[in-house]
């Protein structure tokens, strides 16, 4: 080999080495990144699910709402017939459909006298009757649930119930 073609093969060779070292640096920086990124986004996301879990403890739902509620509970699970299973899974788990969970949510707002002429719920009525630190939760909750689904108005009380709960997880509770 030549003096020439020795020292363009060291050339060659000493930046293809350093072409590669380079990749390798690249690779493993890309690699780091998107493993950092990997683990910020799983850990934001277990931050989002915790976040959504229903405040439940010794103040939250309000005990004095609770007691003032049973009576209508009551009242409304004899009616219906829905069970207490029902009534705990929808507020502390996960929405379901029930039809008599349905009427038990719709029993609630004639007996709370929160309706209109036609069996409608009036929410000025439901925001009127709710105490005031409840009152500004459910006011929030509400601003895209003013217009109920359904054809009854069993399914029409559930639609705000199921509204409800996913704009507000946290505080949303059922007595």
């Amino acid at each position: 080999m030549s003096a020439n073609n020795y020292s363009s093969f060291r050339k060659n060779t000493v930046s293809h080495l350093k072409i590669e070292m380079s990749f390798a640096g690249i690779w493993r920086s890309g690699r780091t990144q998107l493993l950092y990124t990997i683990l910020i986004v799983v850990s934001l996301l277990s931050c989002r699910c915790q976040a959504q879990q229903p405040r439940r403890d010794a103040e939250y739902p309000p005990p004095a709402i609770l007691k003032m509620a049973k009576p209508f509970h009551d009242t409304c699970v004899e009616k219906t017939g829905v069970t207490d299973a029902a009534i705990k899974e929808f507020s502390d788990g996960e929405i379901h459909e029930d039809e008599a969970l349905k009427c038990y949510m719709n029993c609630l707002f004639h007996e709370f006298d929160v309706v209109d002429d036609n069996g409608d719920v009036h929410l000025e009525k439901l925001f009127a009757a709710i105490p005031g630190s409840l009152r500004e939760l459910l006011v929030n909750a509400s601003q895209n649930c003013v217009h109920p689904e359904g054809d009854t108005l069993c399914h029409k009380a559930w639609w705000f119930h199921q509204c409800w709960k996913k704009a507000d997880p946290v505080h949303y509770f059922l007595v």
